[in-house]
């Protein structure tokens, strides 16, 4: 147990220190090296932990939101997931901001997709039990992606523009969508299939 928690909390340093240098400077140019000399650590600790910078940063954003996210009962509290994901971007606005800047559109919504995709698609599984339907697995996976693609598009479009944006009648938008159209598109697809 010691060791688990001593690996944690040198993973976390790891994590601080690369958020307080990604504010400073591109993401794209933090070394390895420099992570070890701010951690005052030996490489063989940072390679123990991490494969390389990029999955630092995986395990960063992770650990720090989508970790989070999975611990909502996510048909129940969905708003209260979006005020999290959209506090947690406002909270560390700068350290996205640049990440976004440094990998891009594509490869920051790569690093949401396999985590998100397992929220909705436990999502979806939900609401299968309360509407006490089931739909083949082609569909479920369609959905999954459908709805996986909306929400990192829209998370990725509040850390650019979020101040374009009324971060309430978001949260309204997306909570309409979740409320009414994946039941209503669940019940529609059993229906259809009859």
């Amino acid at each position: 147990m010691k060791y688990e928690v001593t690996s944690l909390n040198t993973k976390k340093l790891f994590a601080e220190a690369l958020k307080n240098l990604v504010v400073q400077k591109s993401f794209s140019k933090i070394t390895v090296s420099e992570l070890i000399r701010v951690c005052n650590v030996n490489r063989k600790t940072f390679y123990y932990h991490f494969t390389d910078v990029y999955d630092l940063l995986k395990w960063t954003l992770e650990q720090e939101a989508i970790e989070v996210v999975k611990k909502f009962d996510l048909i129940i509290d969905y708003e209260e997931v979006i005020l999290f994901a959209m506090d947690y971007i406002e909270k560390n606005s700068v350290f996205l901001k640049n990440i976004y800047d440094s990998v891009g559109r594509d490869e920051l919504k790569r690093f949401f997709y396999w985590d998100f995709i397992e929220i909705t698609t436990s999502m979806i599984k939900k609401v299968e039990e309360l509407t006490e339907t089931t739909v083949p697995k082609d569909f479920e996976t369609f959905l999954s992606s459908f709805y996986t693609e909306a929400i990192a598009g829209t998370l990725l479009e509040w850390i650019v523009h979020k101040e374009e944006h009324d971060k309430q009648q978001v949260i309204n938008y997306i909570s309409v969508i979740f409320r009414t159209a994946l039941p209503a598109s669940i019940k529609q697809y059993t229906e259809v299939q009859k």
